[in-house]
């Protein structure tokens, strides 16, 4: 686990939406969700279930002159504190959440150990970890998800994910998690569609997680099974530990990106004046291309918090020729420990447009590379793209299903169904790519047009009816990033980037 070795400007997003700027998420099909921020501290314990143990409210703590190991409080109001020995009960919120935002402040004296329990299921740890470089094992770090458990499995935990970074502070001073969480999503029967999702946590203002699929409760959680909405949970056994400042906020519109080819203009040569831009008009992040600019555009991202959803890159599978150059290495390279991904391409000298019999060399090629993409934690997911061998998104499954590698999913790119499909076919492939749906690009569009300058148009523009594809999106249960295709647009680039998203935003609006 590496050390945090330069300060990351990202806790601005967060702190904007839980004080007073947060919209509600999109309707699901995961349930209902809440419309008012809550304040979960204050000066009694009335926001929690009636058995609070010895959890007691104070103005402040701090550690015990007599035992770092110890917290002591200072009569008042506003802070928690679970007791003068540290081991009582889990605080469980009255209150039940599905996607949320938010803020939690906490303090732990040396060797103390605590968690928060989304959905009372999902931990993120809270643990002494200052200056650790490498824990027992994945995810029991502070600011880390801590692993499931299985008693059948060898090992039994399993699904531990450590945090990018070490962001940890000394024992004995105040820290903060940002989280924006969103809940699995289930059908009218109650059945799973997707997995609850870890869209970003942020630990003492440095982004350690982002984009990460939980399948399943965390060790220690209240429940076994899964549900639409669920508590918020403290855990109170482990040793002293105290909270402050807890809000919970709607969780807001999904992830919003755009290709990096929306962003280049004569008024912005540089791609520090492109990212400048992006971030100024409030994406989430940016798609970028393989290549020699990369780690340039991902250093100017990291300066502005902004996420590498996705860098575009190919590979050939026909036999004889080498699938991939140097600039997959450098990819990897540039974007490992991030979680982000490889848009895999796939092309061909040879064979026609989704002819299956390059499936078994494309899922040879693509079973090597997901193991270098998962020793570096990236994923793989397929991009259907009209002419190339892997063209429809039928393609990307098929492939995918062969390879059955948790990093490798799928991609619905909406020019390029437009291009190869019928619109009336749209909710089925959508329905057969969720269990493996890793990101989903759309734009303004024309219904029925062909040409690529009637299929790729600003958001705010075209006759194909996003509002309806976007609820038939949510109601399929997808709740991961969203990128915006700008290829072949033209014109102002701040223009068209600006009235994408804020139709963006009317487009989410309309939709709860």
């Amino acid at each position: 686990m590496a050390m945090l070795n330069r300060t990351t400007i990202v806790a601005a997003w967060v702190f904007a939406a839980i004080y007073g700027m947060c919209r509600e998420c999109p309707a699901r099909a995961s349930g209902p969700t809440q419309h008012d921020p809550k304040v979960l501290t204050g000066v009694d314990m009335s926001a929690w279930r009636d058995d609070t143990g010895d959890w007691t409210v104070y103005d402040d703590v701090s550690v015990s002159a007599d035992d770092e190991k110890l917290l002591i409080g200072k009569p008042g109001a506003g802070t928690m504190l679970n007791g003068p020995k540290g081991r009582t009960v889990n605080l469980v919120s009255k209150a039940e959440f599905g996607d949320v935002q938010a803020h939690i402040e906490f303090m732990i004296p040396r060797g103390s150990n605590s968690g928060v329990y989304f959905m009372g299921r999902y931990e993120v740890q809270i643990y002494d970890s200052f200056g650790v470089e490498k824990d027992q094992y994945p995810g029991i770090e502070c600011g880390g998800i801590y692993e499931r458990w299985d008693d059948n499995r060898r090992p039994q935990g399993y699904e531990g994910y450590s945090p990018r970074v070490n962001a940890s502070k000394p024992a004995g001073q105040w820290q903060s998690f940002d989280v924006i969480f969103r809940a699995p999503r289930f059908d009218a029967a109650g059945r799973k569609l997707t997995n609850a999702r870890m869209e970003k946590v942020v630990h003492n203002g440095a982004v350690v997680h982002e984009d990460l699929e939980l399948t399943g409760p965390t060790r220690a959680g209240m429940f076994a099974d899964e549900k639409p909405t669920g508590p918020l949970m403290l855990q109170g056994d482990h040793g002293p530990v105290a909270y402050r400042n807890i809000r919970i906020a709607p969780a807001g519109p999904l992830p919003f990106f755009t290709f990096d080819n929306g962003m280049q203009d004569a008024k912005h040569p540089t791609i520090a004046s492109q990212v400048r831009m992006v971030a100024e008009l409030g994406y989430d992040g940016i798609s970028g291309h393989a290549g020699g600019g990369l780690g340039e555009l991902v250093a100017e991202m990291d300066k502005h918090g902004l996420r590498a959803h996705s860098v575009y890159i190919g590979v050939n599978i026909d036999e004889g020729q080498a699938p991939y150059g140097p600039e997959m290495g450098n990819t990897i390279e540039v974007l490992k420990g991030r979680n982000s991904i490889l848009w895999v391409f796939m092309q061909s000298g040879r064979l026609k447009p989704s002819d299956p019999s390059g499936d078994t060399r494309a899922a040879a090629i693509l079973n090597e590379l997901a193991g270098k993409a998962a020793a570096h934690h990236l994923r793989i997911a397929l991009y259907p793209h009209q002419g190339f061998w892997m063209e429809t998104v039928e393609d990307t499954i098929r492939v995918a299903t062969q390879v059955n590698r948790p990093n490798v999913g799928v991609t619905f790119n909406l020019c390029h169904f437009l291009r190869t499909d019928d619109e009336k076919n749209m909710e089925n492939v959508l329905k057969a790519a969720m269990p493996r749906l890793f990101l989903v690009s759309i734009n303004g569009a024309d219904s029925g047009g062909r040409d690529w300058t009637t299929l790729i148009q600003t958001l705010d523009r075209g006759t194909f009816d996003m509002a309806g594809f976007l609820k038939m999106l949510y109601g399929l249960g997808y709740s991961g990033p969203v990128g915006l295709q700008c290829y072949g647009i033209g014109g102002d680039a701040r223009d068209n980037l600006s009235r994408s998203i804020e139709a963006w935003r009317r487009l989410n609006a309309d939709s709860r």
